[in-house]
C-alpha cells in the first residue's frame, strides 16, 4: 500500500495553513506591539514631528496676535481662543491617523500581518493608541505657548485633569473617524483630505467666536455640532468661562454632551473601521 500524496494538484498553487489564533491573553501582547510599531513609524518621519510641534506655535501667534486685536469676545482672546486651539491641532494630529491606515491597508505589510498568529485588527489599536500621545505631547505644547503669552488659567489640579481626559477622548474620537476612513480610502490623497475637514470642523463652533455672532442659518450648527460642547467643557474647566465670555453655569450638562459625543462616535466608526478592515482586501 503506498502513502497518499500531500502534493498539491498539478498547475495549482499550494494553501498554506490559516495561522493558528492567539489566545486572548496575548492580545494586549499584539496590542502592545503595534502601539510600539505605531509609535516608531511617528519617529521614523520628523517632517510629521516637527510639523505637529510648529503648528501650535504658528496658529497661537496668528490667532493671539494677528486677529485677537480685531476680535471682540469679552475677555483676553488667548483665554477665550486657547481651549479651541487645543483641539483644531488635535484634530489635525488625528486626521493623519487616515493617511498611516490607508498606507498600511495599500501596503504588503498587512499581508504578512494577516499570515502571522497575531489579532490584525490590533494594527489599529496601534494607531489609536500612538495618536492619543502623539496629541497629548501637542496639546502641551499648546499649553506652554499660551502660557508664554498671557493664557491665565485658573482650574484646580482636578479640573486640569480632566480637562486632559476631555482632550483625550475627544483625540479617540477623531481618531476612530479617521481609522475608519483610511480602511475606506483606496489612496494617500484622499485619507489626507480628511484633515481638511478637521481643520475646518472648530471654526464653525465656539472656539474662536461666540456663536451668537454668526447668522442664524449657521448658529444653529454651530452650538449644536461635537465640537462645540467639548470646547465649552474644556473652557469651563481651564479659566471657568463660556462662549459668552460670562461665568459658566451649566458645565456639567456639558461635560455630559461632549462624553457622549466622544463615545458615539468611538462607538460607531471603530467598530466600523473594524468591521470594514476584516472585510477589506487590497
Amino acid at each position: 500500500m503506498t502513502a497518499p500524496s500531500l502534493a498539491a494538484p498539478s498547475g495549482t498553487t499550494p494553501r498554506l495553513p490559516a495561522p493558528t489564533p492567539r489566545p486572548g491573553r496575548h492580545v494586549l501582547a499584539d496590542a502592545g506591539a503595534m502601539v510600539a510599531r505605531s509609535l516608531r513609524l511617528v519617529r521614523r518621519e520628523p517632517d510629521e514631528l516637527v510639523l505637529g510641534l510648529v503648528l501650535p506655535v504658528m496658529l497661537m501667534i496668528l490667532f493671539v496676535y494677528v486677529f485677537g486685536g480685531a476680535m471682540s469676545v469679552g475677555t483676553d482672546y488667548v483665554t477665550y481662543a486657547t481651549p479651541g486651539i487645543v483641539l483644531l491641532c488635535a484634530g489635525y494630529g488625528a486626521s493623519n491617523t487616515a493617511i498611516a491606515v490607508e498606507q498600511d491597508m495599500s501596503g504588503g505589510i498587512m499581508d504578512r500581518f494577516r499570515s502571522m498568529p497575531i489579532v490584525a485588527s490590533t494594527v489599529l489599536v496601534g494607531h489609536l493608541v500612538a495618536s492619543v500621545v502623539k496629541n497629548l505631547v501637542t496639546t502641551a505644547v499648546v499649553l506652554v505657548v499660551a502660557l508664554l503669552v498671557g493664557f491665565r488659567p485658573v482650574a484646580t489640579p482636578l479640573e486640569w485633569v480632566a480637562a486632559v481626559g476631555v482632550v483625550a477622548a475627544y483625540v479617540v474620537a477623531i481618531t476612530s473617524v479617521a481609522a475608519f476612513i483610511g480602511v475606506l480610502v483606496r489612496s494617500p490623497a484622499a485619507a489626507g483630505g480628511f484633515g481638511f475637514f478637521m481643520l475646518f470642523l472648530p471654526y464653525v463652533s465656539s472656539a474662536f467666536v461666540p456663536p451668537g455672532t454668526m447668522p442664524a442659518w449657521l448658529r444653529g450648527f454651530a452650538e449644536h455640532q461635537p465640537v462645540t460642547s467639548v470646547i465649552e467643557t474644556i473652557r469651563g474647566l481651564l479659566v471657568g468661562l463660556g462662549s459668552d465670555a460670562r461665568p459658566v453655569t451649566d458645565l456639567g450638562t456639558t461635560a455630559v454632551l461632549a462624553l457622549a459625543w466622544c463615545a458615539g462616535l468611538t462607538v460607531v466608526f471603530l467598530g466600523g473601521a473594524a468591521w470594514a478592515f476584516a472585510r477589506r482586501r487590497r
